[in-house]
């Protein structure tokens, strides 16, 4: 199907633009007339859909779930309860996809398997939860989980990017004040220097070369290191070996590799949780874990899990022989066999690892920044010194 802008009118009366995949300007008619809208004109997008193609912001799914869960608890009809969530939501990509909710649900199907139509949205844990919420008739409360989970999921991005900021927004800042003196600044100096056969010290004539090579390969570094990026990209992508080393490297590097490692486990211990008590199949429930696990490593030694359990071990002895989950892991999964609360003793793993993520992350922020400030001060220092260290020579000479 194509994709079409279009221009519709609500119901009252406000002015709605947007872009939806359609087979014809009939059947985008049709399908904005399901969503309450009134047809104005369309014509094919001759703009780039790569953006429709990408995963739906977080915030987006944690108002619907939100919502979802209010009005179901309440006793409002799914399709009800969809149709007012598709009319309030302002983001129009999630507006089409909750309409591609009503529309299945309307054509037969159930609702985790309209979800399943949507992974931009709805990933496979959240389709396999809503489905066993559906079967036991526990979805408001399903719904809830979800809500709370996608939270601390949100939360903990949030403290991975306040980690990033800074340090990027320093070096971005320093990078462009010393590539501006490389490339106009000390060219221009050099002359100088050579003009009056000057004796350069070693750190001068360095920065100097350095100068040099950039003003004159540039462009040429700068397009090996873009190819560079997009052929390490591509690799990543296709070759299952060289992935599984990098995801490797993430769980044991230094400093990051245990702030990472810990939120794959935080992550996996809450979703394991959730879809235990939702009353999912434990082995399932790894299966099911293995597909939103985010780091090859984990999800090689979740698919062994997998096998073990298959194979009549329970579920303690299994993540033990695997190797890759800490004893703590392994300790409260003991603890929750033993007294038949699985799912809580994997809530308090989860809570225990998230609230260590978050007390590694401020340590690590109040290490790195004063320790990227005398760095980087450091760096400018040196080129201060290679370039006022000379002209102060020169000053001096000319007073003699």
């Amino acid at each position: 199907m194509a994709v079409f802008g279009y221009r519709a009118m609500s119901r009252n009366g406000r002015l709605v633009r947007g872009e939806m995949e359609a087979a014809n300007l009939v059947d985008l008619e049709m399908r904005l007339r399901r969503m309450d809208l009134d047809f104005i004109n369309g014509e094919p997008s001759r703009g780039t859909t790569i953006w429709r193609r990408g995963r739906i912001p977080p915030r987006e799914v944690m108002h619907f779930c939100f919502h979802l869960e209010q009005l179901t608890r309440a006793g409002v009809p799914i399709i009800e309860s969809l149709c007012d969530l598709r009319d309030s939501t302002d983001h129009p990509r999630f507006r089409e996809i909750v309409a591609g909710l009503v529309e299945s649900i309307e054509g037969g199907q159930s609702l985790s398997q309209s979800m399943a139509e949507q992974p931009a949205a709805f990933d496979a844990v959240f389709c396999a939860l809503v489905r066993a919420g559906e079967a036991t008739g526990n979805l408001p409360e399903v719904l809830a989980s979800l809500n709370e989970s996608l939270k601390r999921d949100d939360e903990l991005a949030g403290y991975m990017r306040r980690l990033v900021i800074y340090p990027s927004f320093v070096i971005a800042i320093i990078g462009v004040a010393i590539g501006v003196a490389m490339l106009y600044l000390v060219p221009e100096l050099s002359k100088l220097f050579l003009s009056i056969g000057a004796q350069l010290p070693l750190n001068t004539r360095v920065l100097i070369a350095a100068s040099g090579f950039v003003v004159h390969h540039g462009a040429e570094l700068l397009a090996m290191l873009v190819l560079g990026a997009i052929a390490f990209r591509v690799l990543l992508r296709q070759n299952p070996a060289v992935r599984l080393r990098v995801d490797s490297f993430k769980l044991t590097a230094p400093v990051f590799g245990a702030v990472y490692r810990k939120i794959i486990l935080a992550r996996f211990a809450s979703l394991f949780s959730m879809m235990y008590a939702s009353g999912i199949a434990i082995i399932d429930a790894v299966r099911i874990a293995q597909d939103v696990a985010g780091n090859a490593v984990v999800r090689r030694a979740l698919r062994q899990v997998e096998q073990l359990i298959a194979e009549g071990q329970n579920v303690t002895a299994a993540f033990t022989k695997v190797g890759l989950f800490p004893p703590l892991v392994t300790r409260m999964l003991r603890v929750g066999e033993n007294t038949g609360a699985l799912d809580r003793a994997l809530a308090n793993v989860s809570y225990f690892y998230e609230r260590d993520v978050r007390e590694s992350i401020l340590k690590l922020q109040t290490m790195i920044e004063p320790a990227l400030t005398v760095l980087l001060g450091g760096l400018l220092l040196w080129v201060m010194i290679s370039v006022l260290g000379p002209i102060y020579d020169i000053i001096t000479r000319m007073k003699i």
